[in-house]
């Protein structure tokens, strides 16, 4: 929809009826009720291994969770 037709639209909303109005509310309601939602798309893991280097990260991953446990476990005890 175009500004323009919604400009339209609002004009016309503008001029009606307290109970037209509440009709176009339901109308609008229902009508989305029976749109399906869009899917997310969904990304498989093997599409995004090996886009971040480990010099982007700053260490190496597995030294990378062995401190992250160990800040948990502290943090735990």
């Amino acid at each position: 929809m175009t500004s323009n037709t919604l400009r339209e639209v609002i004009k016309q909303v503008d001029t009606m009826t307290l109970s037209e109005q509440l009709e176009l509310i339901a109308y609008i309601a229902e009508k989305a009720r029976q749109t399906p939602p869009t899917p997310k798309p969904k990304h498989k893991w093997r599409e995004i291994r090996g886009l971040v280097k480990e010099a982007a990260l700053g260490e190496d991953a597995q030294a990378w969770v062995s401190r992250t446990r160990m800040a948990a476990d502290s943090y735990r005890d």
